[in-house]
């Protein structure tokens, strides 16, 4: 009997978990860069009341008998595919098409997003927003990476080759390479720094940092750092964004799986509530 009450209390905890995924999931429906999760269940241990015995000249064998003691909580899973892109004209926003994420360091750290609503600070620094600061290569005079990460800025003192006296950046411009190509007030583009885009072995392994942003974990592998269009790293859309993943119809009816789930594990705790309280009525 009380094997039924705890495997009741198991459905609702495991059911009321994937109330609050679904439940996440749609409150950022609208949240850029957003990837949404699902919650895999899967039974624990089980009793064993019987074992199994093997065949011999008298008689064939046996099953063993057991009985499940509930579910638990396996994973839960991000669905990392690919979100709808949101035309926005802005030339900061930038849309990854295919795999990889924009660095961005914050506190001393690296993390990693999808969201590219980014744009320059007071100093001319390149950060999303909550100030993270975005992070990219510098370039030789060939404009090909050197393989120096930093910040991405519009200071053009370190250009390779030097500006020339008198000469300023008039606009920019970032390629589906994801190089900032600056125009100058000489009418020449020069390209200034170029995005840096992680890949990972098991992307499903980052944790959550909050913001849309995620860090590496000890199965998630370490980033794999580099620049768009190498290896699984897609290419760069500027003046789009990419939107949540979300699939609202997807959600709505893991809301009714999880309800009902939640009032099946109900029913059992009810049930085996009202047999116990049976069998402490023949006492009377």
């Amino acid at each position: 009997m009380l094997r039924s009450l705890f495997a009741g209390i198991s459905g609702l905890r495991v059911n009321q978990t994937m109330l609050d995924v679904t439940g996440n999931n749609i409150a950022n429906a609208n949240t850029i860069g957003f990837k949404s999760s699902t919650t895999v269940f899967a039974d624990t241990l089980s009793q064993m009341l019987t074992g199994a015995s093997g065949s011999n000249t008298a008689r064939g064998g046996t099953n063993p008998v057991q009985v499940g003691l509930g579910v638990q909580l396996a994973a839960t899973v991000s669905n990392l595919g690919q979100g709808s892109a949101q035309l926005t004209g802005r030339s900061t926003d930038l849309m990854l098409n295919g795999d990889g994420m924009f660095v961005v360091a914050m506190n001393g750290q690296n993390l990693y997003t999808r969201a590219g609503a980014f744009t320059f600070d007071e100093t001319g620094t390149l950060v999303n927003a909550s100030g993270a600061r975005v992070q990219g290569f510098t370039l030789d005079a060939n404009g090909v990476s050197t393989g120096t990460l930093g910040d991405i800025t519009l200071d053009t003192a370190g250009l390779q080759p030097p500006v020339p006296v008198g000469v300023e950046l008039t606009s920019y411009t970032f390629g589906s390479d994801g190089k900032l190509r600056g125009v100058f007030s000489d009418d020449i583009q020069r390209d200034i720094a170029q995005l840096a885009i992680a890949d990972f072995n098991n992307p499903q392994g980052l944790e959550r940092a909050g913001e849309t942003m995620f860090r590496e974990s000890a199965n998630s592998g370490a980033a794999d750092i580099d620049v768009s269009s190498v290896g699984r790293r897609g290419t760069i859309t500027a003046g789009a964004l990419e939107m949540s993943n979300v699939d609202l119809a997807a959600e709505f009816t893991n809301l009714i799986l999880a309800q009902r789930g939640f009032q099946a594990s109900s029913r059992v705790i009810t049930t085996s509530d009202q047999v116990l309280e049976d069998l402490i009525n023949i006492k009377r």
